[in-house]
């Protein structure tokens, strides 16, 4: 969906076309241009001059028709990011860790690359700019299981896989560099993610249950558009070093949001099952979910970012498609 038509966001933050004509762009670098980013785009492109770091010529090739400068740069090869060296564009990075061990060397190599001085001859190095903002989506995986308790960005990050581990690496060193390079940093926290086409139906109908209601655990989300929203505002609104969560207004059991996603797909809704039946049934990556149980407050990211969300709830969501 078109965030700009989606979100009406040009009465939030409106394009001043006469300042516009007057000087360039200021230039954006994209990391991690997925989903969610790419809602995103259209109204990028009306207030900056984006670069997106790609990793094959067909991504540049759909990425350059868009209206957007790709980038050949992969963060598992350093040699390939020598022309971000002496970065001083606004940065969004959404590139998730690898899937092992317990750091993120990915954010490791990117700031490493981008704070590497630019060469003599700067003409020939793009994106060399003032300091401006930098915006990371992260997850709210970072706060570990809280037995479904409330909590808003005042906990701080207690997490318990390897996966949030490493999530929370990425933001200790992006504060760090934040805090070396007075670069105004905003820390999205997001749980999961869905929109029409991106919904859970597979695990449905493969027949994979859910736990019983009341041993069941609390989980948040938060629609793509709303998460792409969110990330547009908090390069304007966000604060330095700020965390927020950016969920939705309504945490809901595990089981029940997957009755909801079957519901509205006509599938049959999922058996239920004991946890004590779910240790011989589930994966363990479904089961590591399940041992994390949280509801998370988002007054931070309505007041400070003024985010008015289109999807408040997943029901929300759900009737619209009827």
């Amino acid at each position: 969906m078109d965030i700009v038509k989606s979100f009406q966001i040009n009465q939030v933050l409106p394009v001043n076309k006469n300042r516009s004509r007057m000087r360039a762009k200021p230039r954006l670098l994209i990391a991690g241009c997925g989903d969610v980013v790419s809602r995103a785009l259209p109204w990028l492109l009306q207030r900056f001059r984006v670069y997106v770091l790609c990793r094959r010529a067909d991504q540049a090739d759909h990425l350059r028709a868009m209206g957007v400068v790709p980038i050949l740069a992969d963060l598992d090869q350093p040699a390939t990011l020598s022309r971000l060296a002496g970065l001083r564009a606004t940065l969004i990075h959404s590139v998730p860790p690898a899937t092992h061990g317990e750091t993120d060397l990915r954010t490791r190599k990117l700031l490493s690359a981008i704070q590497k001085p630019a060469p003599r001859n700067s003409k020939s190095t793009i994106l060399a700019q003032p300091p401006r903002p930098a915006v990371y989506i992260s997850t709210t995986g970072v706060y570990g299981n809280a037995d479904g308790h409330w909590l808003d960005e005042s906990r701080g990050a207690r997490p318990d896989s390897a996966r949030a581990r490493r999530r929370a690496d990425a933001e200790q060193q992006l504060r760090s560099w934040a805090r070396r390079t007075g670069r105004p940093l905003a820390i999205l926290r997001a749980p999961g993610i869905y929109a029409e086409g991106r919904l859970p139906t597979a695990r449905i109908e493969r027949g994979e249950p859910v736990i019983r209601r009341e041993e069941d655990s609390w989980s948040n989300h938060i629609h793509a558009d709303d998460l792409a929203h969110a990330v547009c505002l908090a390069l304007f609104r966000g604060r330095p070093l700020r965390t927020y969560n950016v969920v939705d207004d309504a945490p809901s059991r595990m089981g029940d949001w997957f009755d909801e996603v079957a519901d509205a797909s006509k599938l049959p809704r999922p058996a239920r099952i004991t946890r004590e039946e779910a240790q011989l049934q589930l994966s363990p990556a479904i089961l590591s979910y399940l041992g994390e149980s949280r509801r998370l407050r988002n007054l931070r990211l309505k007041q400070e970012l003024r985010v008015h969300l289109r999807w408040p709830t997943t029901s929300s969501f759900f009737a619209s498609l009827f």
